[in-house]
């Protein structure tokens, strides 16, 4: 008999609840470090602050790691996987890639002239101080859940008692989130993804595509299992093929309209 998954099965919602964890204690600690961020000296400041979030991300990304390979050798026992695997730990991420999303996150503190700066660079600094902390917050999440997601991955396409993944986005995703979850599990390589129909699928780690704050997960998936679409999912799908597919460059932005207008599920900011 084959064995069924979905993206709303059980241990689907226990993984996510961790990663949901994991970003309250890396918010906590963000804040805690923020007090390192001088806006009277910023170029003193501003290295020091990210050696601070460097650590953080280090940290937290590592436990996110474990705690995938943990998810994955349950689901590959679940499974009846036969042999043997070891998951591998992703690295954390370069150090260059941390400095670059804090100092974007931090890029409307500094001082303009008048004639060149923004209407954001305008606003008072403790609105912008807010805004830079939301922004750098979100980046240091999204490079914690990644390597997670990204140890996920490895395994997937290593082991060879797996077939690929699936995704799975909370009700409250974004359109695009809700979009890559439809597809259901056919991520494994950049073909299998959809390179062919869309040009932003280049390169092994554009195969699935994240952003600041996404929580969405990663549930591998092992031969003899069958993926199913979870009925909000499925939803989804109805939805992006009755109003957006057959639309080369423009689905995501038909997806999300009808999603406004024909899905129970608002979108965020949705009014």
């Amino acid at each position: 008999m084959v064995a069924t998954l979905s993206d709303d099965d059980s241990a689907v919602s226990r993984q996510r609840a961790v990663q949901r964890g994991l970003t309250r204690l890396l918010l906590r600690d963000m804040k805690k470090v923020r007090r390192l961020l001088v806006v009277s000296r910023l170029k003193g400041s501003v290295p020091a602050w990210i050696d601070a979030v460097r650590a953080l991300v280090d940290q937290y990304g590592q436990t996110a790691a474990s705690a995938a390979a943990d998810f994955y050798d349950a689901q590959r026992d679940t499974a009846g996987a036969p042999g043997s695997f070891t998951v591998p730990l992703a690295d954390p991420p370069p150090d260059e890639q941390v400095d670059q999303s804090m100092r974007w996150a931090t890029k409307d503190l500094w001082p303009r002239d008048a004639d060149v700066a923004t209407e954001v660079q305008r606003r008072p600094i403790e609105e912008r101080l807010a805004a830079a902390q939301v922004k750098a917050e979100q980046a240091a999440q999204r490079l914690v859940a990644d390597q997670g997601r990204q140890t996920l991955r490895q395994a997937v396409q290593q082991d060879r008692g797996a077939v690929g993944y699936a995704r799975a986005a909370a009700l409250g995703a974004c359109a695009f989130c809700r979009l890559m979850a439809s597809r259901g599990a056919i991520y494994k390589t950049a073909d299998s993804a959809g390179r062919e129909a869309n040009e932003l699928f280049t390169g092994d780690a554009s195969v699935v595509k994240f952003h600041n704050d996404c929580h969405c997960a990663i549930i591998p998936v092992f031969r003899g299992q069958r993926f199913e679409l979870s009925p909000h999912a499925a939803e989804w799908d109805r939805i992006y093929r009755e109003y957006a597919a057959g639309h080369p460059g423009d689905q995501l932005r038909l997806f999300r309209r009808a999603l406004a207008e024909h899905d129970q599920h608002p979108l965020p900011g949705a009014h």
